[in-house]
């Protein structure tokens, strides 16, 4: 899954695509690189980010989506707000990636009627104040279970179902671990597992220090091996900023996978 952030402030791409050219070049760039799917979102959910306005996200995202929809590039709405998803749909996006993990009922009841592809994501919080001290009586099961129970409403086969623990969402580095670590937690409840670790903070602080972490440019080789790791240990779809890279690697250790 290839990452379009449609937005002037992301945390890893800062409006590099937030104007439409850019954004549909680098969307089309990124399915010749090697992504199944483009990922497109008009809203920052980077930590203390403000949420945007309904007509704003759809002025930035869905002439996006139509534009890679209409040259047979699979796309996903990656939004909090079923009015968008609904436009996203109509405009040709197949899957609806939901960082709050459906807990609007508006959105809960869209995805019920429309039955699109759907990711449930597991977020503490809101993004404004996610990272202020999250505590979990475990972790790992406590987003399991959240998750399990939210794709239990859905009345879709499971492989329309993914699920993600929110890496880095409303998570301390020590939760983002333990999280990485159990993953056959959630691969053993039968979902389609999407984990999205690309450039996040936690890397960044593994790599440097907490007060003085890599910067978001120099967390690419932290980024691709803790994709391997998910991986390898089932997930069945990558979140990823850096196609080509991520690609290969994918690649590699499937043909390793694969051999005789």
């Amino acid at each position: 899954m290839g990452i379009l952030n449609v937005t002037p402030d992301s945390f890893s791409d800062a409006g590099r695509t937030f104007d439409f050219d850019k954004a549909l070049s680098s969307g089309l760039r990124m399915l010749d690189e090697g992504a199944d799917l483009v990922d497109v979102g008009g809203e920052s959910t980077r930590p203390g980010s403000d949420a945007v306005s309904v007509e704003e996200e759809l002025r930035r995202t869905i002439p996006v989506v139509a534009a890679l929809s209409t040259r047979y590039v699979p796309v996903s709405i990656d939004t909090m707000k079923p009015e968008v998803a609904a436009a996203a749909l109509d405009a040709g996006a197949f899957l609806v990636n939901d960082v709050s993990g459906l807990r609007d009922p508006a959105m809960l009841e869209l995805v019920r009627e429309r039955k699109p592809w759907v990711c449930v994501m597991h977020m503490l919080g809101a993004p404004k104040n996610m990272q202020a001290n999250p505590v979990y009586t475990n972790v790992v099961a406590d987003v399991r279970d959240y998750l399990v129970h939210v794709a239990g409403l859905l009345p879709l086969p499971i492989e329309k179902v993914w699920i993600d623990p929110g890496i880095g969402f409303g998570k301390t580095v020590g939760h983002n671990l333990s999280l990485l670590k159990s993953l056959d937690r959630l691969v053993e409840t039968g979902y389609p597992v999407l984990v999205g670790v690309s450039r996040k903070g936690f890397i960044g602080r593994i790599g440097g220090s907490e007060t003085d972490p890599l910067p978001v440019e120099e967390r690419l080789d932290g980024t691709l091996a803790a994709q391997a790791f998910v991986q390898l240990h089932g997930a069945r779809v990558i979140r990823a900023h850096d196609v080509r890279e991520s690609r290969r690697v994918i690649d590699m250790i499937a043909a390793i996978q694969s051999a005789d």
